[in-house]
């Protein structure tokens, strides 16, 4: 039931601006403050009957920030449905160019073909749409491309791994993340953070990962090590380095991971300027 999106009373809009308006009231209920500038966000649907030939969303301008603990929980709505119509969005297109999260602008793109849905109606009058599950029968196909800053990036880390040590009582001093691609699919990634407690600790943690997709869209966590030179630190973060290291080697298979019907056939990752993840449904 938390697939089901609230439109408003009865009846269902039979109007393209009618659906719009809706959409866009729903999308700023439903972020509950957790997301600026929804209220900007160009919404244009197309109807054809209880279809939908297209639905294009375009988020540029909207940031989305870390949840604080201080917004409104977000109320699920699940009423009692009284009927329901069968629909199909033949057409799903989302843009951001870009939008903000935490304080990193993301590039979107997406688009999605052959999404089921279902107009409801309830017992107290109001309408809704019910997303439908894909099937291997009427499956979702389409594609997506997410890019970001590799400085953008950095800094948005930096900025938040400063302000989680800082609740400790300790102080980033400096902070280093390079991101380089191996393969067609893969990345290795090393980050180093110098660091302060008081007057007479200080050290340098340095931290490496590799990850990589293959052919079958299982994804193998390659090397994961945390250290540090300086002898005390270093016997510090034994505590938990365990847990983390032993991430290396798990095997994640991607595609087995989504429902019937939606089906993983590509991931590329190109790193440059930008970090480029694009994937491909079919």
């Amino acid at each position: 039931m938390d697939a089901l999106l609230p439109l408003g009373p009865a009846p269902r809009p039979t109007t393209d601006d009618d659906l719009a308006a809706r959409l866009g009231d729903t999308l700023v209920t439903l972020a509950a403050g957790r997301a600026q500038g929804l209220d900007a966000a160009k919404i244009v649907p197309v109807l054809d009957g209880a279809d939908l030939a297209s639905l294009d969303v375009d988020l540029t301008g909207v940031a989305v920030g870390l949840p604080t603990g201080q917004q409104a929980a977000v109320e699920h709505w699940r009423p009692t449905v009284a009927a329901r119509e069968d629909a199909t969005l033949r057409t799903l297109r989302i843009d951001a160019h870009p939008l903000t999260a935490v304080d990193l602008p993301v590039d979107v793109t997406a688009e999605l073909a052959g999404v089921r849905f279902a107009w409801v109606s309830t017992d107290d009058g109001q309408v809704g749409a019910e997303l439908v599950e894909p099937t291997t029968d009427a499956p979702v196909t389409g594609s997506a491309r997410v890019a970001v800053s590799r400085a953008g990036l950095a800094g948005t880390v930096q900025g938040m791994l400063a302000v989680a040590l800082q609740s400790n009582g300790i102080q980033l001093t400096s902070f280093d993340l390079d991101v380089t691609q191996s393969g067609p699919r893969g990345a290795a990634l090393k980050a180093s953070a110098g660091i302060r407690k008081g007057m007479f600790l200080s050290a340098t943690i340095t931290a490496t990962a590799s990850a990589a997709v293959d052919d079958t869209m299982v994804l193998t966590v390659g090397d994961v090590q945390l250290s540090s030179g300086n002898p005390l630190v270093g016997a510090m973060l034994g505590a938990f380095r365990g847990k983390i290291e032993a991430a290396a080697g798990q095997r994640i298979d991607l595609a087995a991971s989504l429902p019937p019907g939606v089906h993983l056939t590509d991931v590329t990752l190109d790193v440059g300027d930008d970090v480029v993840i694009a994937a491909r449904l079919g």
